[in-house]
């Protein structure tokens, strides 16, 4: 496979240069991963690439079903490699689409697999993976080793005990740190009234608290945030598909939180000030423990009712929404600087237009009392190919600094996902020297070099403050 050599995506030399030897060795800090810390725990492995490659993963899904793929080889009852064959018959059909890239990487980063999978190829590739994954060093801890991870963030819910995450950092053979990331959406998640109750008692039960007022759920979150603390988290992240930031009073804040644990459906706007008060609550917490806030901005999810039905959420029926949050987000902002209680924030956003509007409302808040401290995360989700990983370099880099930018992240449930830091690192590389080569940038390969490795690595073993173990 000649296009997928070791100088893929580096179109000169200088881009080449960068990458070999100021990003390709550096370590990955995986600040936001959708990883189980149960699979961790147990060091889990698979027997085919159906159980690690397609099981969960709703990119792949979405791919599949955009092929004409039926439903029973995605994530019905066919069998492994009946839904393997369908993916390899999807992968011809693929070309410009990141999974493309992605797919192959894994191949040849974990498998030593060279070939393009399709379906001529499909048994060849499923048996000798097959057997490759027999092997001890392809369990979950093993892919996290041989990815050079030094630090993997997980997604937990304020409700977990966090048991896991207990047993892996029990074990010192394992040298990785696995952290939990406090993310408290069910907490807003008010829509439905009976689900909502339901999770607040499995909330209070968490945390050793009656909750019936709104003190006794700010009480239960601030014993939870406290937990985790104590368990080695040092984030928040929320998934939103806008920005609350509605004044409200406290005693409407209790009036409406009442009448939400009699069961009674809110009205009007009361959902949105309840939101509000709560999302200000969570990030003066965080900001008293000297965590970092990540808000994901912008899905609108399970657009499809009937196959929200079928499948749950998570299935790959979420897309890019259109809210206009811009003055919200000033105003959520402000009120938490004007108080001195913004903590270290990243933002994340769904729909490409609003890069620049992200990019210009970060330097708003940056006060000087640490680089980069409101950041602009990388590109996410629906953007995280090649050329939504450029736009997002090229306007942080008109509006903001780029050399303080804390780099990519996985966001997915594979252990073998870590490609993506390569694909991203790549990509970085080529468009710095593709402009020192053009004279857009001066010819110093140390310094560009070294703008290389702290947006590889360094500036997010600064930032988030972890106690790292240290690196190759």
């Amino acid at each position: 496979m000649t296009w997928l050599n070791d100088d893929f995506l580096l179109s000169n030399p200088t881009a080449r240069e960068l990458y070999h030897n100021f990003a390709e060795s550096r370590p990955i800090l995986d600040f936001h991963s959708h990883l189980s810390p149960a699979e961790i725990a147990a060091d889990k492995k698979w027997s085919n690439l159906t159980e690690l490659w397609l099981s969960g993963d709703h990119y792949k899904w979405r791919a599949m079903r955009t092929n004409g793929i039926d439903e029973r080889f995605i994530t019905g009852d066919a069998s492994d490699y009946e839904k393997f064959e369908k993916w390899a018959e999807t992968m011809p059909a693929m070309l410009r689409n990141p999974l493309h890239h992605w797919a192959h990487l894994e191949l040849k980063r974990y498998f030593g697999i060279d070939e393009m999978l399709s379906p001529a190829t499909a048994r060849s590739i499923w048996d000798r993976c097959a057997e490759k994954l027999a092997d001890p060093s392809m369990s979950c801890r093993g892919l996290l080793k041989q990815s050079n991870v030094v630090l993997v963030c997980t997604t937990d819910d304020p409700s977990d005990n966090l048991q896991y995450h207990q047993k892996i950092a029990a074990d010192s053979s394992f040298p990785i740190r696995v952290c939990p990331t406090f993310r408290p959406d069910r907490a807003l998640a008010i829509e439905s009234t009976s689900d909502y109750n339901r999770y607040l008692n499995k909330l209070g039960e968490a945390a050793g608290v009656d909750i019936i007022g709104y003190d006794d759920l700010l009480e239960a979150l601030n014993r939870r945030h406290e937990y985790f603390h104590k368990h080695g988290c040092r984030m928040s992240d929320h998934g939103l598909e806008s920005v609350y930031a509605d004044e409200t009073t406290k005693p409407e804040t209790h009036r409406i939180f009442a009448r939400l644990r009699t069961g009674a459906a809110l009205r009007g706007m009361e959902a949105i000030a309840l939101k509000s008060a709560l999302l200000r609550e969570f990030a003066e917490m965080n900001h008293a423990r000297g965590w970092t806030q990540q808000f994901h901005l912008g899905p609108i999810r399970n657009n499809n009712s009937r196959m929200f039905r079928l499948l749950g959420p998570d299935a790959g029926f979420d897309s890019i929404g259109d809210a206009n949050f811009a003055r919200p987000l000033a105003r959520f902002l402000d009120r938490l600087d004007s108080e001195n209680k913004l903590a270290r924030t990243i933002f994340f956003n769904l729909n490409p237009r609003d890069n620049a509007m992200i990019a210009a409302m970060i330097g708003n808040f940056q006060d000087g009392t640490e680089p980069g401290k409101i950041q602009w995360g990388p590109a996410w989700w629906f953007l995280d190919h090649k050329g939504g990983i450029e736009d997002q370099l090229n306007t942080l880099s008109a509006m903001g600094l780029l050399s303080r930018f804390v780099g990519m992240l996985t966001d997915s449930r594979s252990f073998t996902s870590f490609v993506r830091h390569e694909y991203f690192r790549r990509i970085l590389c080529n468009l710095l020297g593709a402009e020192m080569e053009s004279g857009l940038l001066p010819p110093d390969m140390e310094q560009v070099g070294a703008m290389v490795s702290d947006i590889c690595f360094d500036n997010a073993a600064r930032y988030f403050k972890f106690d790292l173990p240290k690196s190759k």
